[in-house]
C-alpha cells in the first residue's frame, strides 16, 4: 500500500480526532494556567489530564490498527496459530 497518495483511515480515526482536539483546547488551558500564576498542583493535575487523553487515543489508533491492518496482513489463521497475534493485540493496551 502506497501511504503517500491513498487516504489511511479506520472507523475510530474521527473519534480519536475529537479526543485530541479536547486535550488540545486542554492544554491551552494549561498553558494559560501557568501564564496566569495558578498553583503548581492545580496544573499537574490538569497536565495529567491531558497526558492521559493523549495516551488514550494513542492506544486506541494503535488497535485499531493491529485489529484491522494486521488482519488484512495475516488473513485468516488456524486456532492454533491465532493465539500468537490474539496475545499480540492483547499486550498493546498495555502501551
Amino acid at each position: 500500500m502506497d501511504t503517500m497518495s491513498e487516504p489511511h483511515t479506520h472507523a475510530t480515526h474521527p473519534e480519536i480526532v475529537k479526543r485530541l482536539k479536547r486535550a488540545e483546547g486542554h492544554l491551552r488551558s494549561v498553558i494559560a494556567m501557568i501564564e496566569g500564576g495558578k498553583p503548581c498542583l492545580d496544573i499537574a493535575q490538569q497536565l495529567s489530564a491531558v497526558e492521559k487523553a493523549i495516551v488514550n487515543a494513542k492506544r486506541t489508533l494503535i488497535q485499531d490498527h493491529l485489529d484491522h491492518c494486521l488482519e488484512e496482513t495475516v488473513g485468516a489463521l488456524p486456532c492454533d496459530k491465532r493465539q500468537s497475534i490474539d496475545e499480540f493485540k492483547a499486550i498493546t493496551k498495555y502501551l
